[in-house]
């Protein structure tokens, strides 16, 4: 009984330990993951030292000792000999696994995983509307809601901003969102029952910084501890998912806080091929979960694929065309992604953006690429011209003498010409001056104080090239008798807001264009013929005329 009592015990012991490992790194019960598979390992090894160390001490002459310390013989041992092979056996698993899974045998299943279709750029990508670019990177709103939360005197001694800082829509409006994480272990253990009372929003058009403060706070997020920590909660309730390394903060249109939590997925043996098969949806609040599979996620969800999955799968696309050895020595019609990406909305998602140039390493784009972050939907522009790395230099010479430095490019059509759109920031990190390059012709380039500034001196500096921005702006035309008049200043510009009567919209006039000076002549009651954009608010005209 006594024997049986130890034996016992050690089991317990075995499983607790098992337990706690399980409970802190919390690897899927899949074959997929490579934790599940070094769980498994490292419990054959614990368990076969522990095993055959209790067999070594009790047979006398198993065990040595020297100089005072007392040396198990391990080896000599069956239970170590098959415990050893049991481990050697799955190591070799582990390693052909990831030698048939890799790119260097299925190069052609590799190359297939990205569908990319070519698109034409002035169709997809509409004339640009000032009022929703996203002016700001990930470090500037960083600041902006750094220095929000300094102002919060009720929250900022026992709460930070966590530095994710998703850009998503909502009601296509470019923002980013960040949850505040509390301060210390001593701070989550007074405020944990609550949870985190606000997260912040901050409007990348326009930058003005909002502290959203919740009815009921949020339960279930990455600085929780225990059980209510978001990987641990997922885990619990999805315990053979493999999750992706990176979940997304993002509030649906009503404002309401979740994770949005992908699921890997692997095509190509046991560990290649990953993309996306599945997505949670966890209500950061009450820690309810979704499940849906990649083609039912709802509309609002914005970020799925990480930009740096999208862009490895792009780079497999681009490289694998003839084959992996092609891809590593002739290197023949070989493409990828260049050293960065941004985001653009477009058609109410959010798509990475990404430059493509040739594998040589060469200072030029052959195109540029756009990729979904919900669907994975690829387009390729074929469009030659300097890369985002050129482009930002050539800003930063315009400014050399102030010292700004250029932040990565956005990604513009202005007057039908494809153009870097470049913040320009202090060595504070403040955005101070803003630049629009030519892709084409990167030597083309205008900067200005302000985004109005900036793309009037652009504009000009078009037309100076023969490119008649007006001309190729004309979009819809409209008639009828001035409802309303009204002069209005924007930054230091001076413009006229008109009505029609009949119609909903609010027609804007820029009187530094000398071609739209006729407006001043006309009176409410008289008609009028204009050309105007169409998608901005206030709507942009570019022709009047009686």
């Amino acid at each position: 009984m006594k024997k049986a009592g130890k034996n016992i015990l050690i089991v317990v012991l075995l499983l607790l330990a098992a337990c706690l490992y399980y409970y802190i790194t919390i690897p899927a019960f899949n074959i997929h993951s490579i934790g599940t598979w070094w769980f498994i390992i490292g419990g054959t090894i614990v368990l076969t030292v522990l095993l055959s160390a209790r067999k070594a001490w009790k047979e006398n002459n198993k065990v040595k000792i020297g100089k005072g310390i007392v040396m198990l013989d391990l080896k000599s041992t069956g239970i170590a000999k098959i415990g050893f092979l049991i481990t050697a056996l799955l190591f070799l698993i582990l390693a052909v696994g990831a030698f048939l899974s890799s790119p260097v045998i299925n190069a052609k299943r590799y190359q297939k995983l990205m569908a990319v279709e070519e698109r034409d750029f002035t169709k997809d990508i509409s004339q640009v509307d000032y009022n929703t670019i996203p002016i700001l990177d990930k470090d500037s709103a960083a600041l902006l809601g750094d220095r929000k939360m300094g102002s919060m005197v009720d929250m900022v001694s026992q709460f930070e901003v966590a530095n994710d800082y998703s850009q998503i829509n909502v009601n296509n409006r470019p923002v980013r969102v960040s949850p505040l994480v509390y301060a210390s272990p001593i701070k989550w253990f007074t405020n944990q029952k609550e949870g985190i009372p606000a997260y912040i929003k901050i409007d990348m058009a326009t930058q003005d910084t909002e502290c959203v403060k919740l009815n009921e706070g949020i339960k279930y997020s990455k600085s929780e501890y225990f059980n209510r920590n978001i990987y641990r909660h997922l885990r619990f309730h999805y315990p053979t998912y493999i999750f992706s390394e990176q979940i997304f903060f993002e509030i649906d249109d009503e404002g309401t806080p979740f994770w949005i939590c992908p699921v890997k997925k692997f095509n190509i043996g046991l560990f290649g091929g990953e993309t996306i098969g599945n997505v949670v949806l966890c209500n950061a609040v009450t820690g309810d979960c979704t499940d849906y599979k990649i083609e039912d996620v709802p509309q609002w969800v914005d970020k799925v694929f990480q930009a740096e999955l999208l862009m490895e799968l792009y780079d497999y696309n681009g490289t694998l065309k003839h084959g992996y050895f092609n891809s590593v020595l002739g290197q023949k019609d070989c493409l990828k992604t260049t050293d960065g990406y941004n985001y653009i909305a477009l058609e109410d998602d959010v798509w990475v953006y990404s430059g493509v140039t040739s594998v040589s390493g060469d200072q030029s784009n052959v195109g540029f690429v756009l990729m979904n972050q919900r669907t994975m939907e690829t387009r390729f522009y074929k469009i030659e011209g300097a890369t985002e790395k050129s482009a930002m230099s050539s800003a930063q010479g315009q400014v050399q003498n102030l010292g700004y430095l250029a932040t990565f490019p956005l990604l513009l059509n202005i007057s039908g010409e494809p153009t870097y759109f470049i913040a320009l920031k202090d060595d504070a990190g403040l955005v101070k001056m803003y630049a629009m390059v030519n892709i084409q012709k990167y030597q083309w380039v205008a900067t200005g104080d302000s985004i109005k500034e900036c793309e009037k001196a652009y504009s000009q500096l078009l037309k100076t090239n023969g490119i008649n921005g007006a001309a190729s702006e004309q979009g819809k035309t409209a008639s009828g008798k001035i409802a309303s008049l009204m002069p209005v200043t924007i930054e230091g510009t001076s413009h006229i807001y008109f009505a029609l009567e009949g119609k909903q919209e609010i027609f804007d006039i820029d009187l530094s264009n000398t071609e739209l000076l006729d407006i001043i002549k006309f009176q409410v009651g008289d008609v009028v013929h204009i050309s105007y954009l169409e998608g901005e608010n206030p709507v942009k005209v570019t022709e009047i005329k009686q």
